[in-house]
């Protein structure tokens, strides 16, 4: 069918209108067995989920006990200063060697920097060329580390792109699967701070190390600041947090590094405190908006620090949230349907970003990898061994509560309760795959934050998602040992 003019008269626009309902019955019946249409029950064409499946009030409603705090303030800062001490993947940045010692900074670059051992695609299908990956190496200016250098901080100023190399070029394990891009690493957010080891042969890259990350940004994004500034602005009050997926700053032409800004869920903004009532801010009145603190980079690179509006209808708190099971459940939700992200790319996030994000907005840390947060000891953990017994399995899955984190290998899933005898999760996914009718295997290409029961998810043609549990994470006290 050919589209409509894009000269709509009020005639056509009028027999538009009158078609609109008998063009979308006539198309229901005419959809494939593959469509997302509910059916007359409101089954989805995804295993085990009705549309009312897709409301978070549907999941609040089954717990016992919904607003329950399952951590207080002194609890999340106690679990937040036990990451910090025993998670060997969080790092203080604080406590980096000043100077900085050639030995230690190759180290820390080559360890993330590595030549690649396999043959990566480029987005034409393409074999990367041997001299591309050679000038890459060469990128990594090792024989430029000087013997000693005193270390610098800064304060990112945009949402940034974390890469395995000093290159925004994208490559691929095979032709055609572009959403993968095997030099994204993570991300790192407006106000994130850093601590910057190295630098690119052409200066336009930086080597740093953050909290929970260390690898390479694009120099345009970091605003080098005095330890004192960057280390500070964390702890800066008062402040508001995210709690929507993303928010945006205000549009100004005025001031256009803090225009328009992606601010993600959990991210802590300090407010502005001296404010002349009479004099506009960024060309606006701010009476409707948060006045909020944004690091901002000079032309030569050094950090400042400007107003910036976060219009007050935004998805926006004065502090963290309380950690209920309510909270964690809409706060999850609020991120249903947006496309995955590997290494938080698509300016979306991956599996493991969705629950680090999801956790942020509590005043919760936690590791940036699925591999490190399924091992954490800072969490309850509950491990499994490949040959345990189904029956141990079942009866963990059986247990589960809502916000505990579920692993298999390469993913992690986020609970949110039970329905029908079944554990339902939510969770960041490119993939996704069940048994069809025929018994044979159904490959969905969720890709993207999905509701899910647990059970009938198939990791392979043999084993399920259960299967292949390598542990739980729970995020509340430990017991006693």
């Amino acid at each position: 069918m050919k589209a409509l003019s894009a000269r709509n008269t009020p005639v056509r626009k009028r027999v538009a209108r009158l078609a609109a309902p008998l063009l979308a019955s006539l198309l229901l019946a005419a959809a494939p067995a593959w469509s997302l249409s509910p059916d007359a029950d409101g089954h989805t064409a995804v295993v085990g989920v009705r549309l009312s499946d897709l409301d978070p009030a549907s999941w609040i409603a089954r717990q016992e006990q919904p607003h329950q705090l399952l951590l207080d303030r002194e609890g999340i800062a106690a679990l937040n200063a036990r990451m910090r001490a025993e998670d060997p993947s969080i790092q203080d940045i604080a406590a980096l060697p000043d100077p900085l010692p050639r030995q230690f900074v190759r180290a820390q670059v080559e360890k993330l920097s590595s030549p690649p051992a396999r043959t990566l695609y480029d987005e034409r299908g393409q074999p990367v060329p041997a001299r591309t990956l050679a000038a890459l190496q060469r990128e990594l200016a090792l024989d430029a580390i000087p013997a000693s250098r005193p270390l610098r901080y800064g304060l990112v100023v945009h949402r940034a792109a974390l890469r395995a190399f000093p290159t925004s070029l994208r490559v691929f394990s095979s032709p055609g699967d572009t959403d993968i891009d095997r030099f994204q690493e993570s991300a790192l957010f407006p106000g994130d701070a850093v601590a910057v080891l190295h630098e690119s042969r052409g200066r336009q890259w930086l080597f740093v190390a953050s909290e929970r990350y260390s690898a390479w940004i694009e120099a345009r994004h970091v605003a080098i600041g005095t330890r004192e500034e960057v280390l500070g602005y964390a702890s800066r009050t008062p402040y508001i947090v995210v709690t929507g997926a993303t928010v945006r700053t205000t549009y100004t032409p005025e001031e256009p590094r803090v225009s328009a800004l992606q601010l993600d869920m959990g991210l802590r903004l300090p407010l502005r405190t001296v404010l002349d009532p009479s004099r506009t801010v960024n060309g606006q009145h701010p009476y409707a908006s948060h006045v909020v603190d944004l690091p901002a980079r000079r032309a030569d690179g050094s950090l400042e620090f400007v107003p910036a509006l976060v219009p007050r209808s935004a998805d926006v708190a004065a502090d963290y949230l309380p950690l209920t099971p309510a909270n964690l459940i809409a706060q999850a939700f609020k991120f249903l349907g947006e496309r995955y992200g590997w290494g938080h790319s698509y300016d979306a996030r991956d599996c493991s970003g969705f629950v680090s994000e999801v956790y942020r907005s509590f005043g919760i840390l936690m590791p940036r990898n699925t591999r490190d947060q399924a091992v954490s000891p800072a969490l309850d953990r509950i491990g499994f061994e490949p040959g345990d017994d189904p029956a141990r399995r079942q009866a963990a899955v059986r247990g589960l509560q809502v916000g505990d984190l579920v692993y298999i290998p390469g993913h992690v899933m986020m609970a949110i309760g039970h329905r029908d005898g079944m554990a339902y999760v939510i969770h960041d996914t490119n993939g996704g795959g069940w048994r069809g009718p025929d018994g044979g295997r159904v490959s969905a290409g969720l890709n993207g934050v999905s509701l899910t029961p647990l059970d009938p998810l198939l990791f392979n043609d043999e084993q399920t998602y259960v299967d292949r549990m390598t542990s739980i994470q729970r995020v509340r006290p430990r017991p006693s040992r």
